[in-house]
């Protein structure tokens, strides 16, 4: 089976082909030589994961996943969640990002918080979406320089560091986006049966 990624980073994709192993070939948007905005227009994660993957499928006749993920803090009512990119404007820096919702956070004791990924999978026209998440909480500042985003100023539930403090592997074993990613591997592995 060919499965379009809608994603141009290719050490995701290189990852996840590992995970699939090969009996699924991923393609990339750049191997299906789509070279224009994917669109991201919905006001949910999973809105948007199923428009990029619905794009795909419509427009290039692919069998298609795409993922889209926030950072949903409770005291700021979900916020940035779906806009968790370009939080601090359209510059999508993970800097200023950051930097607004420490600002915003500065006074408030009450810091949980979530990450969430939506993977949305668009075979033959029909959609089955996969949710990961991962609890915890907002830090005061940023700790680490690994990962990216938000990593730095997210503890992990039952963990001392932040996501940013953490090796990839560690990262990813807890990860909202690696547990998301375990959904769609094992649904498809069943359809392989």
């Amino acid at each position: 089976m060919k499965l379009v990624f809608a994603t141009n980073n290719q050490h995701k994709l290189r990852e996840l082909q590992q995970i699939l192993g090969d009996e699924i070939h991923l393609l990339s948007l750049q191997d299906i030589q789509c070279e224009e905005e994917v669109p991201e227009n919905q006001e949910t994660l999973e809105g948007n994961a199923s428009e990029k993957a619905f794009f795909i499928y419509n427009k290039y006749g692919y069998n298609c996943f795409a993922d889209d993920t926030g950072l949903e803090i409770d005291a700021l009512n979900g916020e940035p969640g779906v806009y968790s990119a370009r939080y601090a404007g359209p510059a999508r820096d993970a800097g200023d990002n950051m930097a607004k919702v420490l600002d915003k956070m500065k006074e408030i004791k009450l810091r949980n918080a979530r990450f969430r990924t939506v993977i949305s999978l668009v075979i033959d026209g029909l959609e089955t979406q996969f949710e990961g998440r991962v609890e915890g909480a907002i830090l005061n500042e940023g700790r680490g320089v690994d990962g990216f985003g938000y990593d730095p100023i997210f503890q992990p539930e039952g963990f001392s560091q932040s996501f940013a403090e953490m090796d990839a592997n560690q990262k990813n074993e807890i990860s909202h986006r690696g547990r998301a990613v375990r959904k769609l591997v094992d649904y498809l592995k069943s359809l392989n049966r």
